[in-house]
């Protein structure tokens, strides 16, 4: 069977041991990732225009705790007219994609 492509040979061997083959544990992965990525992109356009989460709030009209749960990868409550407020306040949009269900995997 070929191995989902992580960034070290630990992280590879661990999902390979703990995850790969167990569709319930796979699942939950894909949402862990999913939820990593959105906080990463939130966090990384806060800091490239050098706001802090204060000002962000206040550009999107809700409070700095809100704001700090959306950077956190934990975090499972994302909806989309709240990335939509935060888009706009950074003069982006959002973008919606269908991709496969499984990520593809490598060798």
């Amino acid at each position: 069977m070929s191995r989902k492509k992580l960034h070290s040979k630990a992280s590879q061997f661990l999902y390979g041991r703990y995850i790969e083959g167990d569709l319930k544990r796979e699942e939950e992965y894909e949402q862990e990732v999913i939820n990593a990525e959105i906080a990463r992109k939130i966090y990384e356009l806060r800091t490239k225009a050098g706001l802090t989460q204060q000002e962000l709030a206040n550009r999107v009209g809700t409070s700095k705790s809100a704001i700090s749960r959306l950077e956190d990868a934990d975090y499972e409550g994302h909806s989309l007219s709240m990335l939509k407020r935060i888009a706009e306040a950074f003069d982006k949009r959002v973008e919606i994609r269908f991709l496969p269900a499984k990520r593809l995997r490598t060798a």
